[in-house]
């Protein structure tokens, strides 16, 4: 190479300067290589069943983690190559272990995330594509990066939490396991109301939904428990308080037996001359 670059442009031509020119084209050529290589291997478009060990949310995390590494290895040769900064390069690669601890102190928070990240990825408390519940808050999780879980909110507003946060916090998890839920319906209705009646109503009514699932064993069955269990659960101040239990496929059906089935409760309720009590005010006027 040297001999055929002197007799194409004479023996002034700064071969070494041409030649770590080329060596850093090819540090990004393979750079880039790799990389797509990377993607491709862990392309999200390829189906990763739930329960095998690279699932789609281990398959992401880990892209994330390779490609990061690609990125500073390449930095790294690449100062290598840039005549004057060959020493910085070299001071890199055998200060790693100075430099991690030296970012570990200036950035606890990042790297504590980042550790927490891959708890959440080998303990899989949640996965992408789960529905659960966090701090109050319902949503599919989307993505989880080195730093944060990315959350799609009922309401399709983006909820980022940092992974620290989500390692401490106490989460429910609608999707592990079985996905069947159970709907709660709760009404109250006024003391002098039937409350046989009112249980009845509510059964029926919960009853008529396309959704509601039959929950019993065969024991249940045999033995005559009702598919939509009713109960008393408090007397209030002003109410009795009736509690259905209406299970569903999903968390989603669940929701929409419940929202469902109060807005037919309360019409046969009305038909039923079933009184379902709200606070009153009384005004005294003394001077009246």
């Amino acid at each position: 190479m040297k001999e055929l670059l002197t007799n194409l442009f004479g023996e002034h031509l700064p071969f070494d300067l041409i030649q770590k020119g080329i060596n850093i084209v090819m540090i990004l050529i393979v750079m880039t290589i790799v990389i797509a290589v990377l993607k491709k291997i862990f392309s999200r478009k390829k189906v990763y069943k739930p329960d095998a060990k690279l699932d789609e949310t281990t398959a992401g995390f880990l892209r994330k983690v390779l490609i990061y590494t690609v990125y500073v290895i390449a930095f790294v040769l690449i100062l290598r190559s840039i005549p004057g900064l060959e020493a910085l390069g070299n001071s890199i690669l055998a200060g790693a272990g100075i430099m991690a601890l030296a970012v570990g102190f200036a950035a606890q928070e990042a790297l504590s995330n980042f550790i927490s990240g891959v708890f959440i990825i080998v303990a899989k408390p949640y996965r992408i594509g789960d529905i659960i519940k966090v701090n109050g808050t319902m949503g599919t999780v989307e993505d989880i990066t080195l730093r944060h879980t990315v959350i799609n909110q009922l309401d399709n507003r983006k909820l980022i939490i940092p992974n620290s946060t989500m390692n401490k916090s106490d989460i429910v998890n609608s999707t592990i396991g079985n996905p069947e839920t159970c709907g709660y319906v709760e009404v109250g209705v006024a003391y002098d109301s039937d409350i046989k009646l009112a249980m009845k109503v509510m059964r029926e009514e919960i009853m008529k939904h396309p959704l509601l699932l039959d929950h019993r064993t065969a024991e249940d069955k045999a033995s005559g428990v009702p598919q939509v269990m009713v109960r008393v659960t408090a007397l209030g101040d002003s109410a009795i308080n009736l509690k259905a239990w209406a299970w569903a496929s999903s968390t989603g059906n669940a929701f929409a037996i419940t929202c469902d089935s109060l807005e037919a409760i309360k019409a046969r309720f009305d038909k039923e001359n079933i009184e379902i009590p709200f606070p009153c005010v009384n005004i005294y006027d003394r001077k009246g």
